[in-house]
């Protein structure tokens, strides 16, 4: 029965690439109004197909099969809104630009938290890495927005109902807001610390995720990693720490690296300088 049929490489690649095609304009025209004229349309040409096939009408199958060479031109009319959407999205796609939207996710995370600074409004966010952080997040609400300077300062803003809680990021998406992480139970920590910084160091005990915490009392930042917390970062050092772990996705040695460059001893300003400086002349 099978003797006929012999499929090589070439035929399983093609095979591979059409059902890769077919899968991903299902899900870009899935949930749209262009899936139900593409289905409505597609159900009507395999219906009169199907029925000149049976009733041995050659003329209209003929004349079905023409038309069928000619929908494709239609289809640009037709779905010309979809079309344009799908080359616009294909060029933000993670595989071309994930470390423009990474950048770009940093640079609202330090825009807000410099603004809340200012203000001396506290705030406490998790980006989350790795290990999943969903049992946290259960513990919020579900916000499942785009990250944002603007919509990450208002879910701080005092007497706001999240206010209080954290702020859990996963990719460029706010998922949770009102969380609350577990405090960490080291016995090292300063004991002037409040909650806000005890929770940023429980969840980086907890999970490989990155917490900033801005003191609401003196607007003090600080991030936590590994369970360890830089205090009293301004708005460069805070970018260049973040930048290290999120967009470079490097572990360790990344941490002793940004260790180095958070050290806010003179000396330890001095270095950081200096690598800054090599960083910039190794970029050009």
């Amino acid at each position: 029965m099978w003797s006929g049929l012999q499929i090589g490489l070439e035929d399983a690649f093609q095979i591979l690439v059409m059902a890769w095609a077919y899968f991903y304009v299902f899900l870009f025209f899935r949930g749209t109004r262009g899936a139900q004229v593409l289905v409505g349309l597609a159900l009507v040409l395999v219906i009169l197909m199907g029925l000149t096939q049976v009733f041995s009408l050659n003329e209209l199958n003929w004349v079905l099969r023409k038309i069928s060479v000619c929908l494709g031109l239609a289809l640009l009319v037709i779905f010309q809104p979809e079309i344009r959407r799908a080359l616009a999205e294909l060029g933000r796609q993670p595989v071309f630009v994930a470390s423009v939207q990474k950048r770009n996710v940093v640079d609202h995370i330090v825009n807000a938290v410099a603004q809340l600074a200012d203000q001396r409004v506290g705030a406490l966010i998790a980006v989350e890495r790795e290990i999943g952080t969903r049992a946290f997040q259960e513990t919020g609400v579900k916000v499942d927005a785009t990250v944002s300077p603007e919509l990450l300062a208002s879910l701080f803003f005092p007497h706001t109902p999240l206010h209080d809680g954290g702020v859990i990021i996963r990719g460029n998406k706010i998922v949770a807001a009102g969380c609350v992480f577990p405090l960490t139970q080291n016995a090292d920590i300063q004991k002037q610390l409040g909650t806000r910084h005890r929770a940023a160091i429980g969840i980086c005990e907890e999970t490989d995720a990155v917490a900033v915490v801005v003191s609401e009392e003196t607007g003090t930042i600080s991030v936590a990693h590994r369970g360890r917390l830089s205090r009293g970062l301004n708005e460069d050092r805070l970018r260049r720490f973040l930048t290290v772990l999120l967009v470079k996705g490097q572990g360790d040695t990344a941490w002793r690296r940004a260790q180095v460059k958070l050290d806010l001893t003179p000396e330890g300003i001095a270095k950081a300088d200096e690598l800054a400086g090599q960083e910039d002349r190794s970029a050009d």
